[in-house]
């Protein structure tokens, strides 16, 4: 990374944190990760528990059986019970790569679920991770595939122009921009929809486990695609466009989610897109124009209907009918899987629409018409 990226990586922790999307910061001993961490709690006014994973056991994350009443309870710990209490905060897991298989196995609940014993967090108790390579590390332990997986990994920059700026007037603040506006519906179902067209034109993308067996230098260690992932992908990219992220901001953010080839590989793809608003096209879908390729013609009609599933209204239920009306005459095959899904989010009181005559063939071909 340049010299420049320490904000582009400030920013992408930001975004990622108020996306809900665990999040880890991978860099050598004594860079400021730590740091960078606690100034965001502290911009936030948030709470934070530190919880370094070499000196807990994995009932520290699993929870302590306990009887109480005849019955056995997993008991969580302090730092569990405060962050439960307060209702917010950050979980901030340091030194990542000194803590054992065993603990790192009852550490996967608690990064994708929130879960700590019998205790599910607040939904506002966001998880940060930060690591230094295992060689680096104390007594350092390559990070496990199914762990590395629910995390977005964030390469920590270090320059030395930089560091001797911060020692001088002071290190830059983390950006708290991704906290100003939460994504739209609309804006999360057309990310989703997006990152779904991608994977119909490269499904071998779906699921790619690393194959090492997740060494320090491996894909295994750092992030991979699997529908998890790319889950995690719809909602950053929802979250990057509310905030008004830079590209290189999202760029960051897949390649930590999905890793280098394949973000490589998505990242070119929807710079070529150029998708509509799949709002305005419902606003006006008579003005709506399907596109020539395949894989655009899916994107629109599947952003389209999303938007008007999500959005649960007959004025847009109708809209969409008119849209997939008119694509099935240049696209039946794309506007037979677009209606299928329309077909089954009829809202209350919607009457059947006029567009509908024009699909019964693709209908009854789709198999949602009898004969």
């Amino acid at each position: 990374m340049s010299g420049g990226d320490t904000r582009i990586v400030l920013e992408a922790l930001s975004i990622a944190v108020s996306a809900g999307v665990p999040t880890l910061l991978w860099g050598s001993p004594g860079t400021g990760k730590t740091s960078a961490v606690v100034a965001l709690a502290d911009s936030l006014n948030w709470p934070i528990e530190v919880v370094i994973g070499s000196i807990r056991e994995p009932s520290d994350f699993a929870g302590l059986p306990v009887i109480s009443d005849g019955t056995v309870r997993l008991t969580p710990p302090a730092w569990a019970q405060r962050l439960a209490t307060a209702g917010h905060g950050l979980l901030f897991l340091d030194e990542l790569t000194t803590a054992p298989p065993a603990v790192q196995a009852a550490m996967l609940r608690v990064v994708l679920e929130r879960v700590v014993g019998d205790v599910r967090l607040p939904d506002k108790v966001q998880v940060v991770a930060a690591a230094n390579p295992p060689e680096e590390a104390a007594d350092g332990w390559d990070l496990a595939p199914p762990l590395a997986n629910r995390l977005v990994h964030l390469n920590w920059p270090v320059d030395g122009r930089q560091i001797a700026r911060g020692l001088a007037v002071g290190f830059p603040a983390p950006s708290l921009s991704g906290f100003a506006q939460p994504p739209s519906r609309e804006q999360v179902v057309e990310a989703r929809a997006t990152v779904a067209a991608f994977l119909e034109v490269r499904p071998t993308l779906a699921l790619r486990v690393p194959s090492n067996g997740g060494t320090a230098t491996g894909a295994g260690s750092q992030g991979w695609p699997s529908p998890r992932s790319w889950e995690a992908t719809a909602k950053l990219m929802a979250a990057c466009k509310a905030a008004g992220a830079a590209a290189e901001v999202l760029a960051v953010l897949v390649t930590g989610a999905v890793g280098e080839g394949a973000a490589l590989e998505f990242l070119s793809w929807l710079e070529h897109l150029d998708l509509p608003d799949p709002t305005a096209v419902l606003a006006n879908p008579d003005a709506f124009d399907l596109p020539h390729r395949s894989d655009r013609a899916f994107a629109v009609l599947t952003s389209v209907v999303a938007v008007a599933v999500s959005a649960g209204d007959a004025d847009r239920w109708d809209a969409a009918w008119r849209v997939i009306a008119k694509a099935a005459r240049t696209a039946p095959d794309v506007a037979s899987l677009a209606a299928r899904t329309l077909a089954g989010h009829r809202p209350p009181g919607a009457a059947i629409p006029s567009a509908l005559l024009e699909l019964t063939p693709i209908l009854r071909a789709a198999g949602l018409l009898g004969d």
